[in-house]
């Protein structure tokens, strides 16, 4: 009682309201699993980790910690076809970048598979299995329909004796693959198709990437999920909403056994629009350079939005946003955004960069004279403090921050107008320089020494305000704009999804200016370019002598949903 009484000391007093922390006070109050909460995430290594993934690890592990309980990280590695060492490293770096700690509590299926074999030995035994030797093609043509009943396997009333011979044999490697099953035996009417005598295990010749050649036989999610779940002592078993219906299958495996029964629940998984969230069109698009890997900045995984310059709070709090739900919907990617941008706002520091440079001479500044301006770090956090901007008589500005012809409502540098330099003073263009295309080369233009920011000379005021960077000091980088894969909300929908991809997802800008106190900038720091969005260095790219920069995100939401 005392450690029930700790544990309830332990919870924070924010605690998100759903039903599955409803279903766990109730557990709690009845003291059903002895005042325990023990969660795991148990990733399939067939791939690398999205944003979908995220949630769930989340919700696990703030389970885990709420209730002062344990939290596994157990990878069910049961399919040696389609699984990597390469995942599993990466799985394991995404759950730890995400915050969530399995302590000492990693664990594989595979290291449990002698205790499955024995297991699957005493179903046969009991007579609730049996070895089939119908084809996977036969398997799923006699398994019926939602208003048929399913036809039985004429090898289903094999002698006890003649399925452990046989399952031995497969163990051993007598066959070849696909020549045998071991399938539970329950009912072929049931209105459940996953209780028509489901698949336990299928042979498979091939080496498993912590086994070796140990097993040619591999069991089935089905048959393994809840053994695992059990041996690990897991008292709830949050999945998603897809294996609500092999609930029946997971009770009924355990109950067979008569082994410790933790309670599966379900919730529904993240879609996200604009996204692709399968595991095999995100293989589909690795393998055919659609994007540059799995860790691209446009894709959902985590080592992509890591990539990109998303923060582990951004997607914790994300996840908390949407909360957990008992019905699948698809969210707002803008709701991703937003929570980046809440993020970044306040711990990135904010620097100048001109991505498509034009040229501005200030012909009535000193020609050797250099200024050393002071600039805000970050106005949300004043602890931040200031850093040296150098000014001079030339310049950059963005090409977009000077129209010759402005419509209604542009307060931007125009022919005769003025317009203030951010931290700097007010300038005046005079006159527009083109080469004989008439495509403009720079401007020249005017400053009002008496208008420098914080001087208190000049009570002149302008309506616009521009960024810039000194043409001497400036520093040249790669900067790369990430934008939404797709150009239709949901792509998953179409059949030829692949024909949404947007084209204009990636565009690449090789020669932009950035201030000098960038040139120091280390792989994954992030800041804010001033009016042109949140940027983080590149973790694949940028070397000593490159500085490649990913656009994380836009100051505001930008996309508009007929952009296709």
């Amino acid at each position: 009682m005392e450690e029930k009484n700790n544990k309830t000391e332990n919870r924070s007093e924010k605690k998100p309201k759903n039903f599955i922390y409803e279903i766990i006070d109730e557990d709690i109050r009845t003291n059903k699993w002895g005042g325990r909460v023990h969660t795991r995430f148990p990733p399939e290594p067939n791939g690398y980790l999205h944003i979908g993934h995220a949630k769930a690890i989340c919700l696990n592990y703030g389970i885990a910690q709420h209730y002062g309980g344990k939290f596994n990280l157990r990878f069910d590695d049961t399919n040696p076809e389609k699984e990597e060492v390469e995942y599993v490293n990466s799985i394991i770096e995404d759950v730890k970048w995400l915050g969530a700690d399995f302590e000492d509590r990693l664990f594989f299926a595979s290291d449990y598979f002698e205790q499955m074999y024995q297991w699957a030995v005493e179903l046969i035994k009991k007579g609730k299995a049996y070895v089939c030797d119908l084809s996977a093609e036969e398997i799923r043509k006699t398994r019926g329909t939602l208003t048929e009943p399913g036809i039985e396997s004429p090898y289903r009333n094999r002698t006890i004796q003649e399925n452990l011979d046989l399952f031995e044999r497969m163990r051993k490697g007598e066959f070849p693959d696909g020549a045998k099953t071991l399938r539970a035996k329950i009912d072929m009417a049931s209105p459940n198709l996953n209780m028509r005598d489901p698949v336990m295990y299928r042979i498979i010749h091939q080496p498993h990437h912590r086994q070796g050649n140990k097993w040619c036989i591999y069991p089935t999610y089905d048959w393994a999920h809840g053994l695992e779940d059990s041996i690990e002592g897991i008292t709830h078993s949050i999945c998603t909403l897809e294996f609500e219906n092999h609930r029946p299958l997971y009770d009924w495996f355990l109950d067979q056994l008569e082994i410790y029964h933790p309670q599966q629940i379900e919730f529904a998984r993240l879609n996200l629009s604009y996204t692709v969230m399968s595991k095999r069109k995100l293989l589909q698009l690795v393998q055919e350079g659609y994007v540059d890997g799995w860790d691209d900045p446009r894709m959902p995984t985590i080592s992509g939005l890591r990539r990109r310059g998303y923060t582990p709070e951004a997607i914790r709090n994300f996840t908390e946003i949407i909360g957990v739900a008992k019905r699948d919907a698809l969210t707002d990617i803008a709701l991703l955004e937003y929570a980046i941008r809440e993020d970044l706002n306040k711990r990135a520091q904010r620097a100048m960069a001109v991505l498509n440079p034009l040229k501005v001479v200030i012909t009535n500044y000193p020609d050797d004279l250099v200024e050393e301006l002071d600039a805000i770090n970050n106005p949300e956090d004043f602890s931040a403090g200031t850093r040296k901007v150098p000014f001079s008589k030339e310049i950059y500005i963005e090409q977009t921050d000077f129209m010759e012809n402005p419509p209604k409502g542009y307060y931007r540098l125009v022919p005769n107008g003025e317009v203030r330099l951010r931290y700097a003073y007010i300038i005046k263009c005079e006159e527009v320089i083109k080469n004989d295309k008439g495509e403009i080369l720079e401007l020249r233009c005017t400053y009002d020494p008496d208008t420098k920011s914080g001087s208190g000379k000049s009570n002149k005021k302008v309506k616009g305000t521009i960024h810039w960077v000194s043409a001497r000091h400036a520093e040249k980088a790669e900067v790369r704009l990430y934008d939404r894969l797709f150009t239709v909300e949901e792509p998953a929908a179409y059949e030829n999804w692949l024909d949404y991809i947007n084209p204009n997802s990636l565009t690449i800008i090789p020669e932009a200016m950035i201030e000098p106190s960038l040139k120091n900038a280390k792989p994954g720091d992030k800041f804010q370019f001033e009016r042109n969005g949140y940027f983080c260095v590149d973790t694949k790219y940028s070397t000593n002598e490159k500085l490649v920069f990913n656009r994380t995100v836009t100051l505001k939401e930008s996309w508009k949903k007929d952009s296709n």
